[in-house]
């Protein structure tokens, strides 16, 4: 459902496909039908599927709205790695921006000293949407049942997709269905580091490493026609130096930061300034 950060009262819900892509079972069946149901001549078409059914499974099977279904008022990386993301919002995200935050919580990174025309959270859990100060309104929907987004034809500047990309069973679907809505020249920026909800992430991202998740959210992107080529921003902590010092900060937890990794695109440009 839609809800207003300046109303109470919500949007009306959209339609959910009933599908249960976490059961291997279904899943063949909806390799076939999206790559037959796909046309071909067209930019923001999907030309192949990155994931096999095996990949896209999770270990815990039940609905991702009754996973999310209480609130989490934390932050899920380090302040290391929310000051990097802040400081590329800000770089590429520009004041007259129309935002899609895909797959929000209640912070969403944005430069606290910069105005943009209109963000438009979404996410799993309404309670934590509602607290967001960044959002002018926001959206209930689990993209793993439905990957559409009820938005028309390039409707925003930017979408960003913010240490969450590890969930999604169908993402060949969904970057799709980003590009659509984005405006030519727009940017889908993609941040994850190695933290996760390890039962809800998909067997591929489980089972990879920090360089493969890269790659992984490459081929998503190279799997949509009409993206640019993917460019990544990463920052990785520094290593141990195995002194008493640095032995001591690792028994609290404070030897390292957070990998930060980040796969950037646009559709059909990158624009010049």
């Amino acid at each position: 459902m839609f809800y207003s950060n300046q109303a109470t009262k919500p949007w009306p819900s959209f339609p959910s496909l009933s599908l249960h892509p976490s059961k291997p079972q279904h899943l063949s069946k909806l390799l076939a039908s999206s790559s037959s149901s796909q046309p071909d001549t067209s930019a923001g078409n999907i030309k192949r599927l990155v994931l096999s059914p095996e990949g896209r499974v999770k270990l815990n099977l039940s609905p991702d709205r009754d996973f999310y279904s209480f609130p989490r008022f934390v932050t899920h990386v380090d302040d290391n790695f929310i000051s990097t993301l802040t400081d590329l919002y800000r770089e590429r995200l520009k004041p007259e921006y129309e935002i899609l935050d895909l797959m929000s919580s209640w912070v969403s990174h944005l430069p606290p000293d910069v105005k943009y025309k209109r963000v438009v959270g979404h996410g799993l859990n309404a309670q934590e949407l509602a607290r967001n100060p960044r959002l002018d309104y926001f959206f209930v929907k689990d993209l793993n049942q439905d990957q559409k987004l009820e938005f028309e034809d390039e409707s925003f500047n930017a979408v960003l997709c913010t240490v969450s990309v590890q969930y999604l069973q169908w993402p060949e679907k969904v970057f799709a269905e980003v590009f659509r809505i984005l405006k030519p020249g727009g940017v889908f920026i993609v941040s994850f580091s190695n933290r996760m909800f390890y039962e809800k992430a998909i067997s591929a991202w489980r089972e990879g490493t920090g360089y493969s998740r890269v790659q992984l959210v490459v081929q998503f992107f190279l799997s949509v026609d009409g993206f640019t080529q993917p460019e990544v921003v990463k920052k990785l902590p520094i290593k141990s130096d195995n002194s008493p010092l640095d032995g001591i900060m690792r028994l609290f937890g404070l030897s390292q930061s957070d990998p930060f990794y980040a796969v950037i695109s646009y559709r059909n440009f990158k624009p010049l300034n």
